[in-house]
């Protein structure tokens, strides 16, 4: 069949007229083919090119005849080059055969043919060719049947999954991200073959295996990518804190929630709202600690005690663990990890404007993302419920609002300062200034001095007086 209508890109002209100039066999391959058969659009405009002959060669015929809005990178130990035209990335190759080292997934690779090209590719969606060059314009080469696959909504390896996983244990992540994103299931020997391989995926960095992990965690219902994670034993390999989540303990007729698959449900409620990696991140990590913070109380049933301190805590050697950013993006899930009870707290209870003007502090600017955070932590099958803990949350917004309108304590800093204060008391830096400061600060979160200089400077020198500082006439 020919497929001339996946080619309205304008550069595919351009690398057929370089593609026959060389005498190359050239073909369009991999994502874009099956996108294109899905009819699924992408994000951003990533499209991959095969020749027979020397892939960086045809790169630069292309570049040349985009002229200098195009820039050429080559990259001479991986045989590909990389074209950046427009915003869209090219990337070429030459069609290669490739075989492994148990130890390592770098490949030996060696010219070959479009038939070897193929078989080295880890999806039969993701084997299928379009050729560019003018005689043979548009056909499809689907040597594996990855059409019937897409049909079936089916991931097969094109060989044998045990080699082509052993080979290269990353494509097992890569097996459960394309199963969630596009809502596909995993052949059966496939699965079987990810949970026998699944050691194997210790020999791939961190780095990979995140930037895999994180594209599961931004699809429409990342559950279903951490479910196969955990039942192929690969999330074992990786996060085995987040494995530790899983089962329940009874004793006597007194049992807890599975905090595995609360977490997954408080993720998938969540990702209902927002595309914020980061929001997605404080939602797996809310509960991490309840593992370690589980404890029973007679005649009361499981606890676990502060384990929204706790998990704050363990949060940047999570991070670091596996390669997630040490950055501000780090201290914000780490801030709504710690944060994540105070307002199902102020829900349950009167809400006093000292509690509400103290989270609007804590929180700053973040205050939102934690009440979603919220939202989506109410994973009760009660409906009444649920319908309760929302209204009250929905009371707790009304209150921070109007908390914030009056009081403007969200990111405030006390209307005095530090240098303020050592000048109205003659004092050097020291312990003296830290007190007054943080006294102020708490006088204006518990209501009883408005956020206002005239007032605050009246509290600070009675304050004084019982350290026994005067103000300089």
């Amino acid at each position: 069949m020919n497929y001339s209508s996946a080619l309205k890109n304008p550069i595919f002209k351009t690398v057929q007229l370089a593609a026959d100039e060389l005498n190359y066999p050239t073909y369009v391959v991999g994502g874009f083919v099956r996108d294109f058969l899905l009819n699924r659009k992408q994000e951003k405009t990533d499209i991959d090119f095969v020749c027979i002959g020397n892939g960086m060669k045809l790169a630069e015929s292309v570049k040349n005849k985009l002229g200098e809005k195009a820039t050429l990178k080559v990259f001479k130990n991986f045989g590909t080059a990389m074209i950046h035209f427009k915003g869209e990335d090219y990337e070429f190759v030459g069609a290669r055969k490739e075989s492994y080292r148990s130890d390592s997934r770098k490949p030996i690779v060696e010219n070959g043919t479009l038939e070897d090209d193929q078989n080295r590719r880890d999806f039969t969606i993701n084997a299928m060719a379009i050729q560019l060059n003018a005689e043979n314009y548009g056909i499809l080469i689907d040597p594996f049947n990855g059409q019937e696959d897409l049909k079936n909504q089916v991931i097969r390896t094109p060989l044998n999954p045990d080699i082509t996983y052993s080979d290269d244990p990353l494509r097992m992540m890569r097996a459960i991200r394309f199963a969630t994103q596009l809502g596909f299931t995993i052949e059966e020997k496939s699965l079987v073959s990810i949970n026998r391989n699944a050691e194997r995926l210790t020999i791939i960095s961190q780095e990979r295996i995140t930037e895999e992990l994180n594209k599961i965690i931004l699809t429409e219902k990342p559950s279903d990518g951490f479910k196969l994670l955990f039942d192929t034993q690969l999330l074992h390999q990786f996060f085995p804190l987040m494995c530790q989540l899983h089962g329940v303990d009874f004793i006597g007729k007194h049992g807890h929630k599975d905090n595995f698959y609360h977490t997954l449900e408080v993720l998938d409620n969540i990702s209902k709202n927002t595309r914020n990696l980061w929001l997605r991140w404080a939602a797996i990590l809310h509960d991490i600690a309840k593992p370690q913070t589980k404890k029973y109380e007679k005649g009361h049933g499981w606890t676990f005690h502060a384990h929204e301190f706790i998990g704050g805590k363990m949060v940047p050697k999570i991070f670091r663990k596996l390669k997630l950013p040490l950055n501000e993006k780090m201290r914000y899930v780490k801030k709504l990890v710690t944060l994540h009870l105070r307002p199902i707290v102020l829900a349950q209870d009167i809400v006093t404007d000292s509690a509400v003007r103290r989270l609007l502090f804590d929180a700053g600017d973040d205050i939102d993302d934690l009440m979603t955070l919220c939202d989506a932590d109410i994973t009760s099958k009660n409906k009444k419920k649920v319908k309760k803990y929302l209204n009250n949350f929905q009371l707790v917004r009304k209150k921070l609002k109007e908390i914030e309108e009056k009081d403007h304590v969200r990111n405030f800093q006390p209307p005095i300062n530090g240098k303020e204060i050592m000048e109205l008391f003659n004092l050097e830096a020291g312990r003296e200034i830290g007190i007054l400061k943080n006294s102020i600060k708490e006088a204006i979160l518990d209501g009883t001095v408005k956020n206002d200089k005239k007032e605050a400077l009246v509290f600070i020198i009675s304050k004084a007086k019982e350290l026994n500082l005067h103000p300089v006439k």
